[in-house]
């Protein structure tokens, strides 16, 4: 595509559009080449030399192939963002295009000529009502639309200024030869076609000039820092084009119907030039979402690895653990349906195919959670415990268990403890809540079977997040059963406010966690004003923050632990079944089903660690709470250990 300063209206009109679909063609077919290549250096080359030989010269060719195969993938996905670059641009043109045809087309109609620079004469009409003689043609320019030097058809006095009052509805004379204002509006529609043109046009131009390889073979961090880069220069260049073509502003279930009806030339390209918009887009199928995203996952990791501060270092932890992870692969198979580094980071990981399973859970966690090398480590492992037991509880049914990071958890730091953000808020909670109902409708749209059985789980600040979420209007889309556990409240008075059925909610607590044990604000209050005089000795750890939440929270987590600590009964003025986020969801007047949990260490036991509110998942730490939950997320709630509401 010519530079902008050379893109006459005669070169745009005689472009062959086809041209740049045949060239983003060849593209396609490079890039298929390349991820074949790929595939069988990987699985009929090192795969099975790996598995078949062990010896230093085995390892070492290995090695080389593994070298091999990183340049075939840089090719595959560089070739693929030309693809689609190419395919965008000569969607958007079409357009303009068509618009600068039909505004030639009438004016040869009219019998006016166009001239090279763009502007438009017309020929003498009409009659001086004086003398009777034709009042002569002459020629215009057209205005597109712009304000400054960029387009020459703006009104100018006599000093070379822009007066609108020269142009049209201003009070100068206007000229009684009837083509005069037609040649105008001809004139402005060339002139606007050309104006989004050259818009176009110097979009793409910088983002197909980003697309340049490194001299050499060698395919490292900074090369995929580069395509990372490549690939948001093309992703921004098509913005027009996405939202234009992608349904991103649809339900899920319009989301994928519009995918159902794509061709396979046009999903590769969106996958190949657009991952991290298709790998994060609700109603997308699972293997799709999870074939994009490992795409987006190595530019994340290269775009991050050349950065140096501590959030993108924490960042890059996290990713590389998941990349791990899906590297070593195992049973159940792993599915990554989200990634970004939005916030705090996003992160979507199933373990097992949600869209052909019996069984569907989906886990947010709470507090402190982030996109870092804990998260990949141990949260995620959550998931897999649970997918784990869920097959153990139903060996006949396929169950998916997911875990949700798609929003921002509060944080312990101290400016998240001092924003209007942090754990004693419900801001967090409030924002993911949306995302989270998005993400379970996009669950029910993509299922292949159309009715799985669909538990949400929210642990900890999750359980506001999930509770918020029941409490939109309709539910959490397709959920059957809600679990709550190490829960803070839900924000609901009622089980029955989550609209399952208060019989569907289920709860599990455990005697030593204290999250599950918050005051209500009244209450802080008054620990507040005890701590200063002596009386709830532990809110002294909270000192640090005005008000009722810097008793709580001041001091970061060893203030909640010692607030909570030094908190008695005789502290409680009011309701004792009332939480900070509402009422308590293992008492009686909730109403839901409270399951039996291990009571867990006391924090005088554990230092401080709270570790009763991390065991729920674990089989090891806490079999009867593990077995509780994976007999839900199966259907069998009626085999659960049941333990007393408070």
């Amino acid at each position: 595509m010519a530079a902008a300063s050379g893109l006459t209206w005669q070169r745009f009109r005689d472009l062959e559009l086809s041209e740049l679909t045949d060239a983003a063609d060849g593209w396609r077919a490079a890039s298929a080449f390349a991820d074949a290549a790929r595939e069988r250096v990987d699985g009929d080359m090192s795969g099975k030399l790996a598995k078949t030989q062990d010896s230093e010269s085995a390892r070492a060719a290995v090695k080389r192939l593994k070298r091999l195969s990183e340049n075939y993938h840089y090719i595959h996905t560089e070739t693929g963002l030309v693809r689609g670059a190419l395919d965008a641009l000569a969607g958007e043109l079409g357009a303009p295009q068509r618009r600068l045809r039909e505004a030639l087309d009438d004016a040869a109609s009219l019998g006016y000529a166009v001239n090279g620079n763009g502007s438009v004469d017309y020929p003498a009409g009409g009659k001086n009502e004086l003398t009777g003689d034709p009042i002569p043609g002459g020629s215009v320019v057209g205005n597109n639309g712009l304000i400054g030097a960029g387009n020459p058809g703006l009104y100018h006095d006599a000093n070379g200024m822009y007066d609108p009052a020269l142009g049209p509805g201003g009070p100068a004379l206007k000229s009684p030869n009837p083509h005069r204002a037609r040649a105008q509006e001809v004139a402005d529609r060339l002139a606007h076609a050309m104006r989004e043109a050259h818009e176009i046009d110097a979009r793409y131009s910088t983002a197909l000039h980003k697309l340049k390889a490194a001299p050499g073979l060698t395919v490292d961090t900074r090369t995929w820092a580069d395509v990372a880069s490549d690939a948001d220069a093309v992703s921004q260049a098509a913005q027009n084009y996405l939202e234009k073509h992608l349904p991103l502003d649809k339900s899920p279930a319009e989301r994928k119907e519009w995918w159902d009806h794509l061709s396979k030339e046009q999903r590769e390209e969106y996958m190949s030039a657009f991952p991290g918009v298709i790998g994060n887009l609700d109603g997308i199928p699972a293997l799709v979402r999870d074939e994009a995203n490992r795409e987006n996952l190595q530019l994340l990791i290269g775009q991050l690895g050349v950065k140096h501060d501590e959030a993108s270092r924490d960042m890059l932890g996290g990713l590389k653990g998941i990349q791990e992870k899906l590297d070593k692969g195992g049973e159940p198979p792993m599915y990554l349906l989200g990634i970004g580094d939005e916030g705090n980071g996003r992160a979507i990981i199933a373990y097992g195919n949600p869209d052909t399973a019996d069984n569907v859970s989906a886990y947010v966690p709470g507090l402190d959670t982030k996109l870092d090398a804990e998260f990949a480590g141990g949260t995620v492992n959550r998931a897999w415990q649970t997918a784990i037991g869920a097959s153990e509880a139903d060996p006949s049914s396929r169950t998916s268990s997911i875990v949700w990071l798609g929003y921002d958890a509060p944080q312990m730091t101290p400016g998240d403890l001092a924003s209007g953000n942090s754990v004693m808020f419900t801001n967090d909670a409030k924002a993911g809540a949306p995302d989270y109902n998005a993400f379970m409708a996009g669950i029910s749209a993509t299922h292949e079977g159309g009715d799985p059985h669909v538990t949400a789980i929210g642990h900890s600040y999750g359980s506001l997040t999930v509770g918020l979420a029941a409490q939109e209007k309709g539910g959490v889309p397709g959920a059957d059963d809600i679990i709550l556990v190490g829960s803070p409240g839900t924000g609901a008075d009622n089980a029955q406010d989550l609209n399952v059925g208060k019989d569907h909610v289920y709860v599990g607590a455990a005697d030593n966690d204290i999250v599950t044990k918050l005051p209500n604000h009244q209450e802080a209050s008054g620990m507040t004003s005890g701590a200063v005089g002596g009386g709830s000795t532990g809110f002294v750890l909270g000192a640090g923050m005005a008000g009722p939440p810097g008793a709580l929270i001041g001091g970061g987590a060893g203030a909640l632990v010692g607030g909570i600590a030094g908190y008695t009964a005789q502290d409680a003025q009011t309701d004792p079944d009332e939480h900070w986020f509402g009422t308590d969801p293992a008492s009686k007047d909730f109403g839901a089903t409270r399951f039996l949990v291990d009571d867990g260490p006391t924090i005088i036991e554990d230092h401080g660690k709270m570790k009763a509110h991390s065991n729920y998942f674990n089989p090891t730490k806490d079999q009867d709470s593990a077995d509780n939950i994976a007999r839900i997320v199966v259907g069998k709630s009626e085999e659960i250990k049941l333990e007393t509401p408070r």
